[in-house]
């Protein structure tokens, strides 16, 4: 057994969104090194993708609200762990190699969180680079969690090799099934308090670049739609934009100041539909994050969007749902980033009809992406661009420059859903 510790929540990238439409800074698809990952729906015990996503996203405010206390009670942390289910609703996973010979892991890709981990699948396998370093771990995402102790080894993402990687190694594991762990991707800040020693762990990310192993202390994400349980279509880019993933330049905005927005990939946005210009979500701070799935807006907002669209709550489902008709005068959403605008489409507001019946709906239904916040406008956490979101888009987040970038790519204007 080991003691209760600090706790560390996901935590996604903090950066928010100001325009500089310039390309990225490290441009030469050479200087980075790309990495495969498996996009796949997972809905083995969950009650529906709305729970998951809310217990993760009270998790990510409690946290972040809490920054400057290192520690969170056990009755806090209970409160944050409402629903009974895996957490892995709708994810990406990346093969990650550990030790030497390399074991290898699926691990959930996280913007929204700083820790590597891994042992809830597979138990880790001790080779000769495996170093304890006797830190108790502990971590909470809501809908999972998991404690453990703190190693040092060698890890294998594509073709680099990094040393001294500080990973956890969990020993008790609840709510992750299917998946052995999480391949945190924040900012190392985040880090803090995740051990009882209370250091700052950098990330792979940190560690390629302090390393060597990239030119720039940055990673692309490029998730693709897709109408299918399954399939390895997306990739990360560490240390450089990959050009071939998106057209046009990259948008670059600066990290929002506005807690608790600001400890994650904390972007400002606004939201418009159609080509009115309805006022959806005014200006606000937010987080762009690659461990929730769909996309989310404060209650106030949610009820404007519902009432521009005409949809109609599905109890069944949890999501917004619209007829046939209804679907074919559907507008496009507009995000709006300092000066810069980009379009969600009305196929990019869709879940994808052929999934329906995974997430218990019907197959002749057309059911929203766009789900309530559970918190009306002005608490700082105003809204959450999930999977669903950056699938249409190339993102960067930039831990050099502290900023993050959107791109247009294939994928904005498909109409795959």
């Amino acid at each position: 057994m080991f003691a209760r510790l600090p706790l560390l929540a996901l935590c996604a990238c903090a950066a928010s969104l100001v325009s500089l439409s310039s390309a990225s800074p490290m441009s030469r698809r050479s200087a980075g090194l790309t990495l495969s990952v498996t996009r796949r729906l997972n809905l083995t015990g969950v009650p529906s993708i709305i729970e998951a996503d809310r217990a993760r996203a009270k998790m990510l405010f409690e946290r972040a609200t809490a920054q400057n206390a290192t520690v969170m009670s056990a009755k806090q942390a209970a409160g944050l762990v409402p629903v009974d289910a895996t957490n892995q609703v709708y994810n990406y996973i990346a093969s990650v190699g550990v030790g030497s010979p390399p074991t290898y892991y699926n691990l959930l890709i996280d913007t929204g969180s700083s820790n590597t981990w891994l042992g809830a699948d597979k138990p880790y396998v001790n080779t000769s680079t495996s170093v304890p370093v006797g830190d108790g771990r502990e971590y909470f995402y809501g809908s999972g969690l998991a404690f453990g102790y703190e190693y040092t080894d060698t890890v294998t993402l594509g073709d680099a090799v990094i040393t001294g990687q500080g990973i956890g190694v969990a020993k008790t594991v609840w709510g992750f099934e299917g998946v052995d762990g999480i391949l945190g991707l924040g900012p190392e800040i985040l880090t803090k308090g995740s051990t009882s020693g209370g250091e700052i762990i950098p990330t792979v990310t940190d560690n390629m670049f302090s390393q060597g192993l990239i030119e720039a202390d940055l990673v692309g994400v490029a998730f693709v739609p897709s109408t299918v349980l399954e399939s390895t279509n997306g990739q990360l880019s560490f240390g450089a934009v990959d050009e071939s993933k998106y057209t046009g330049d990259i948008t670059y905005v600066p990290v929002t100041s506005t807690s608790p927005s600001s400890n994650y990939v904390g972007i400002d946005q606004s939201i418009t539909y159609g080509s009115s210009n309805i006022p959806i979500l005014a200006t606000t701070a937010g987080i762009t994050d690659t461990g929730s799935t769909l996309v989310y807006i404060a209650t106030d907002a949610f009820a404007a969007y519902q009432k521009a669209t005409g949809a109609v709550l599905d109890d069944d489902v949890g999501l917004l749902k619209l007829t046939a008709k209804q679907f074919a005068s559907l507008q496009s959403l507009f995000f709006h980033f300092g000066d810069h605008t980009f379009e969600f489409t009305a196929n990019a507001q869709i879940w994808p009809r052929p999934l329906n019946t995974a997430i218990g709906g019907d197959t002749d239904s057309v059911y929203l992406i766009v789900a309530d916040l559970g918190s009306n406008w002005g608490e700082g956490m105003d809204f959450i661009n999930g999977m669903t979101f950056l699938e249409r888009f190339y993102h960067v987040y930039d831990a050099d420059n502290y900023q993050v970038g959107f791109a247009i790519t294939e994928n904005t204007f498909a109409e795959i859903n």
